[in-house]
């Protein structure tokens, strides 16, 4: 917004400087993000000024968007634990000599009480509460809470104090990119451009991040987030290649027209090569490719005839691969348990075909239904 036409005439003006803001709410950034930071490091090699804000101030409150319930309130000691190392994670897509790294805990520790009503002063209330999350609080009968409606405010006044040209974030976040847009020109009378980039979806509806607990982390070994693409279902490929990678559309769409695994192989391997190198995600193909498709762990398994229908965690007691169901749920909250080349994230996950399971790196047993 306004108009991909008008930022494309800026753009061949002068460069831009443009930002994108990440609350820590939790110690992880995750394969979502990447969809923003793959856009971000895109102008950054093309010659514009890239700012990565973090809202160790913002955190603290929590972003009410899609939320259904209030977030809980985090602690600055709670914030700073988070924040410890997304400086990193974000390296690994943008460039360290390129990349501007700013807190807006810089202006807000040092905001007064008088500013903070002034700044409120900009907007109605009913702005504020007519979001479609607080509507459906309301008809819920659920609180909203004063310290949410002022949320959008102070992610807005960070485009003022930056003095930006555009702001990047995912497409849920446009109703507080616009209220920095109306403050960018109330208070500076300066046109601000908002890129919104499309959300990673899971089969549920559900976007894929920290709050979700569905989430393929920028920390997680190269073997476990091959493994989670690959339990990805056939149906988000499309979206996973369009945003997740800067494969030309002919040859992912060609990928797309085969059978899914192959798609889903080639994707895995194109973000972990995003992430971390080529190097590294050739070796977590062949790993992959070495548990789950005919290598040396497949064939050195036991395999087993159970009834349809037992629970999983039940048959892996049995078999003595774990030595309990605690130990059975932990490993599931890890992602390390394969069943059938799929990360198993139902701790009461049901044995329903025939297939290979993985516990950790090193257990495999074959699985036959009768």
């Amino acid at each position: 917004m306004p108009s991909k036409q008008d930022l494309a005439d800026q753009l061949e003006q002068h460069p831009i400087k443009l930002f994108m803001g990440f609350d820590a709410t939790g110690p992880t950034l995750h394969l979502g993000h990447l969809a923003s930071l793959l856009k971000l490091r895109d102008f950054q090699q093309a010659g514009h000024q890239v700012i990565v804000l973090f809202g160790d101030f913002t955190a603290r409150i929590g972003d009410p968007t899609d939320k259904l319930a209030a977030r809980q309130v985090l602690t600055k000691k709670q914030v700073e634990e988070n924040l410890k190392d997304y400086q990193r994670q974000i390296l690994l897509v943008l460039a360290e000599d390129k990349t501007i790294f700013r807190r807006n805990s810089e202006w807000f520790d040092q905001m007064s009480a008088q500013e903070l009503i002034n700044l409120s002063a900009e907007f109605t209330e009913r702005e504020m509460t007519e979001r479609d999350m607080f509507v459906e609080r309301k008809k819920q009968g659920k609180p909203v809470y004063v310290n949410e409606l002022i949320y959008p405010m102070l992610q807005g006044y960070d485009s003022v104090i930056l003095d930006i040209d555009a702001e990047i974030g995912g497409n849920d976040q446009l109703f507080n990119m616009l209220v920095g847009r109306d403050l960018l020109k109330k208070k500076k009378n300066k046109e601000k451009f908002i890129l919104t980039t499309k959300l990673l979806i899971d089969p549920t509806g559900k976007k894929m991040g920290k709050t979700e607990g569905n989430m393929a982390t920028l920390t997680d070994k190269p073997e476990e987030i091959f493994g989670k693409v690959m339990s990805w279902p056939d149906t988000l490929m499309p979206l996973g290649f369009e945003i997740l990678t800067r494969l030309p559309t002919d040859i992912y769409q060609e990928a797309l027209k085969g059978h899914p695994k192959e798609a889903k192989l080639l994707l895995a391997k194109e973000v972990i090569k995003i992430i971390n190198d080529e190097q590294t995600a050739e070796r977590a193909l062949k790993d992959f490719e070495n548990a789950f498709a005919g290598g040396e762990g497949e064939v050195a398994a036991k395999e087993i005839e159970v009834e349809a229908g037992i629970n999983l965690d039940q048959v892996l007691i049995d078999q003595q691969l774990i030595k309990s169901k605690a130990e059975f749920r932990r490993l599931v909250e890890q992602g390390g348990i394969d069943y059938a080349s799929q990360i198993v994230t139902d701790p009461k996950q049901l044995i329903n075909r025939s297939g290979l399971i993985r516990v950790g790196k090193h257990r495999f047993i074959k699985i036959k239904t009768k």
